[in-house]
């Protein structure tokens, strides 16, 4: 990442860091954290968190409580209040009314067992034979969804072959996380999406989304993943440890150095100045 540029833009920069409370941050949801703070900050914007909690039976009692202390340990401050979304379920039941009235959804009467694979072919497309929809899907657009990433350059995806018209509303009846990110994105006015290359098949998926919703989709730059010694991305399935307050100049200086950066101060809050300072990210 080393060899990035600052980020040049016209409009005022909102960013934003969206965790999971399924269990503490990690390492690797420590880098992701700084990534999108730096990016924020050395553009001179604003950087919000959100608690992505729409998947309620993963969440974990007091996760959120512990992800907010662990990025105040961090001295990774952020603007204005924490939005949760499982307090947003209206304005997510809104952009799928107003999805229905422009003929963009349709109700998909299919179980997981009636699709091979992870791609949807449009079984309930055109009706579903009478059988009781389960859940409702956007259709996806038969043109590529073409976007660039501002590390990894220019991408375009039909989405059709790749993975098919996309859950907006689950059969258990929670709101798929698709959905939810579009609606609190295009409501906290979030310009760029700055998170892990894991995150990187969404990409395609929301901008689509975005547009049948009227919104302008964000600029994305996605991250270089940490992983463990057998390559596996760092998560809560692959036992990773919970980042420690008492460590934050140790991990910090590390998370700092995968990113690219080398500071030189034993400091966190001046190992961050250094690091805003120093980050360059092509645009």
């Amino acid at each position: 990442m080393q060899a990035w540029n600052r980020l040049s833009i016209s409009s005022p920069y909102i960013g934003r860091f969206a965790p999971s409370p399924t269990g503490p941050l990690h390492f690797g949801s420590l880098v992701a954290a700084l990534g999108s703070w730096l990016d924020a900050r050395a553009a001179g914007g604003q950087w919000l968190v959100r608690m992505e909690d729409v998947d309620e039976p993963r969440c974990v009692p007091r996760a959120e409580t512990a992800i907010l202390r662990a990025l105040e340990a961090f001295h990774l401050h952020w603007d204005g209040e924490v939005l949760v979304q499982s307090q947003r379920k209206e304005a997510y039941a809104a952009a799928l009314d107003l999805l229905k009235r422009e003929g963009h959804v349709f109700g998909c009467a299919c179980s997981r067992k009636d699709i091979e694979g992870d791609r949807y072919p449009g079984t309930c497309r055109n009706g579903t034979s009478g059988r009781p929809a389960r859940s409702w899907r956007i259709r996806v657009p038969a043109e590529p969804v073409v976007f660039h990433d501002r590390r990894l350059g220019d991408f375009e995806e039909r989405l059709e072959e790749t993975c098919g018209d996309v859950v907006l509303l689950r059969a258990d009846g929670y709101f798929a996380y698709q959905l939810a990110v579009v609606v609190d994105d295009a409501a906290q006015g979030v310009t760029d999406v700055v998170r892990g290359a894991d995150l990187l098949d969404s990409t395609a998926r929301q901008i689509a989304l975005h547009r049948a919703l009227g919104n302008t989709p964000p600029r994305h730059l996605h991250m270089p993943v940490v992983v463990n010694a057998a390559g596996q991305k760092l998560s809560k399935q692959t036992k990773a440890a919970a980042i420690e307050s008492t460590q934050a100049e140790a991990l910090t200086y590390e998370a700092l150095a995968f990113l690219g950066l080398n500071v030189d101060s034993a400091n966190v809050a001046a190992m961050l100045a250094q690091a805003t300072a120093r980050w360059r990210v092509d645009s």
